[in-house]
């Protein structure tokens, strides 16, 4: 079972939240007009092995929305931060 230590509620199991999704894509501007930015944006995901960013809600708990650093291999979960304050252009 994965253990989630939520920056509101403290250390958490995984059966509070719901997977939200991969927090490293990055949506197309609005304005964009070329179909393939937004195809891959829809539909097409890496299938990362290892350290990777998602996106988790707390809906058992504060309902806040989190990025969470989780190793997909081994499901060992590292930093857990609200989604509101991640910098996701760096993400």
């Amino acid at each position: 079972m994965i253990r989630i230590d939520c920056p509101i509620c403290g250390l958490r199991t995984e059966t509070e939240f719901t997977y939200g999704a991969d927090a490293t894509v990055t949506r197309p501007a609005m304005d964009e007009t070329a179909t393939q930015p937004w195809v891959d944006y829809v539909f097409n995901r890496d299938n990362p092995r290892g350290w990777h960013l998602e996106y988790w809600h707390h809906v058992q708990g504060c309902r806040q929305w989190l990025v969470l650093e989780r190793n997909t291999l081994t499901h060992e979960v590292g930093s857990c931060r609200l989604a509101r304050e991640v910098d996701h252009e760096a993400s």
